[in-house]
């Protein structure tokens, strides 16, 4: 399970997504790609998920990259607790994801065998996605 080694606050507020994504939303290291189409919260556990679903599909041949990773804290109180007493501890860690971001690449595969590793990755998450591949972009690779 993906998780920060360290971090400086153990809590964080849980913010807004508002807007489209400006950084990690270029194809920089693979040639095809899956883009977020809407935002939301991606848990380390889907990550994982479709990450092993991409691998398995493409039997351990090509390359496979995360874009994302679950930098932010989410708490729980216990079950049957009362109100107050503070804020829960933390209980699993999610990556922030925005339109337009770009999630997992790929490359060293036909575009056939992409595509499908692709589709079956984004089963696993939470957000809409769709396939894109580098060459349908200028220079910059930009989704």
């Amino acid at each position: 399970m993906l998780m920060p080694k360290r971090v400086k606050r153990r809590k964080q507020h849980r913010g807004r997504m508002k807007g489209r994504a400006t950084r990690g939303n270029k194809i920089t290291y693979g040639e095809y790609a899956l883009v977020s189409l809407e935002s939301g919260w991606v848990t380390s556990n889907q990550i994982e998920a479709a990450r092993v679903a991409m691998t398995r599909h493409m039997k351990r041949g090509g390359k496979v990259w995360l874009n994302i990773f679950p930098h932010k804290p989410v708490t729980q109180k216990p079950a049957e607790t009362r109100m107050g007493s503070g804020k829960g501890s933390p209980e699993y860690w999610v990556a922030v994801v925005k339109p337009d971001r770009v999630l997992f690449e790929a490359a060293g595969v036909s575009e056939e065998v992409a595509r499908n590793a692709l589709r079956l990755a984004a089963h696993k998450l939470p957000v809409k996605c769709r396939f894109a591949k580098k060459s349908d972009y200028a220079e910059g690779g930009e989704v």
